[in-house]
């Protein structure tokens, strides 16, 4: 692009490059937590909470929790956190330590230095190598938990419904 200057001189305006990490594919740095998103609340390190958490909002906790976790959303468990809480959310990613019970509606992805120790419940997981778990794991079909089973009646012979 060309542009004028003050003095009425041409010059060549060259596309500024930023080195900002959220300028950084994710897919270039597979070991390393996403960059911070607008929306995406954020946990710090340097907190920690006790007590039950809800929320419907995406959740990065690099801090610690002891307590309950409930999200409707994508939580992300920083490398720097240790949890003990059990945990319910649409999908689970982990770089951190978890010590509890893991419940996701679509998938749970453990990351290279990851560990849970607990039961896990999902639709899909991944484990990469260098993470650890203890516990079970439990498959279920793709959104078989949100949905709650119709009631069958059923009569037995000479029986009005």
């Amino acid at each position: 692009m060309w542009s004028k200057q003050n003095d009425g001189q041409m010059i060549h305006n060259q596309p500024v490059q930023s080195s900002h990490p959220a300028a950084t594919p994710v897919a270039s740095q597979p070991h390393q937590p996403p960059p911070v998103a607008p929306g995406l609340t954020v946990f710090g390190k340097s907190m920690k909470i006790i007590g039950e958490v809800t929320s419907d909002e995406e959740l990065y906790l690099d801090g610690d929790l002891d307590g309950k976790l409930n999200l409707r959303n994508r939580l992300t468990v920083g490398p720097n956190s240790k949890i003990n809480a059990n945990i319910k959310a649409q999908e689970i990613i982990v770089f951190g330590t978890v010590k509890g019970n893991v419940e996701s509606e679509s998938r749970v992805s453990l990351r290279t230095g990851a560990s849970i120790v607990g039961d896990i419940k999902t639709a899909g997981i991944v484990i990469e190598d260098g993470a650890y778990f203890k516990g079970g794991i439990d498959i279920s079909r793709p959104g078989e938990g949100v949905k709650a089973a119709p009631k069958v009646q059923a009569a037995s012979a000479g029986q009005k419904q």
